[in-house]
């Protein structure tokens, strides 16, 4: 019998039509899908993702972030997460810097600042940022934004040291904060959560910001929707939370698509 996948790699287009999805955040590279990520991708295809962006944590997972440009076709981004903030050693930065020169990513990403998870150290979480936003400014590139209960901090480290733009993953701020951002040239990101009925603060901000403002994603295979909470998330879902934000926002999933995608489109310095 023929393997249904045996025309994989699908490779994902480098400029996906407008009227695709983009999934601006996925951990395609994560242990969760090993085994199994063929099968994710042709699911994502089938619900008409067009391109899918994978942004690294750590030294470690860079070679796996960019084997998913190679068989997939992604979008990459490389970066140091502030969760690992015990494992980044100081020369790391020069291998992110050797990084963002060979492999021409999209963004820096993922970092940014977790005042959420006990013991990261903050003063080295804000220098490891902050030398990081000097990366992105040298390379002139976006950045990829992990923004948990540090808000107002990293907006301030965004003002010292503006870059491109970029967008912040997982928004879960103030209608003033968001203002904030997007004065930065942020665009906002929203997915699994926005799927709760209970997140109202994120429901309204899904609801009213501008539509220049918003982009799709799934944080694969965290942030699982409400309809899918004992597996992991997979980027095929966001076709379901262009439903959902349509529905939010009185629009179509079409409209949407198009919108979100244009947005990361801009965002984002397309290279690869």
């Amino acid at each position: 019998m023929t393997d249904p996948l045996s025309f994989l790699p699908m490779m994902f287009s480098a400029q996906p039509d407008p009227a695709l999805l983009i999934d601006s955040h996925c951990h395609l590279d994560a242990a969760e899908f090993d085994g199994m990520r063929d099968a994710v991708v042709a699911a994502a295809h089938a619900a008409g993702v067009g391109q899918i962006v994978v942004p690294a944590v750590h030294v470690d997972n860079f070679a796996a972030t960019l084997a998913m440009r190679e068989r997939y076709g992604c979008w990459l981004a490389f970066g140091l997460h502030p969760i690992y903030l015990d494992r980044h050693l100081d020369e790391h930065l020069t291998v992110l810097d050797d990084w963002l020169t060979q492999h021409r990513p999209v963004a820096v990403g993922e970092i940014g600042l977790d005042f959420y998870v006990p013991g990261l150290d903050p003063v080295r979480q804000e220098w490891l940022f902050v030398e990081q936003l000097k990366l992105a400014r040298r390379h002139e590139l976006p950045v990829l934004l992990h923004v948990r209960r540090s808000q107002d901090r990293l907006l301030k480290y965004l003002r010292q040291y503006p870059v491109v733009g970029g967008i912040a993953h997982a928004f879960n701020g103030s209608p003033e904060q968001a203002q904030a951002f997007i004065r930065l040239g942020f665009k906002l990101g929203f997915g699994g959560a926005m799927t709760f009925r209970g997140s109202q603060r994120i429901r309204r901000l899904a609801a009213t910001l501008p539509d220049d403002a918003l982009v799709l994603e799934t944080d694969a295979p965290d942030i699982r929707p409400e309809w899918a909470q004992d597996v992991p998330n997979q980027p095929a879902n966001v076709a379901r939370f262009a439903e959902v934000l349509a529905e939010l926002r009185g629009s179509t999933p079409a409209a949407i698509a198009r919108l979100s995608s244009a947005n990361v489109c801009t965002t984002l310095k397309q290279t690869s």
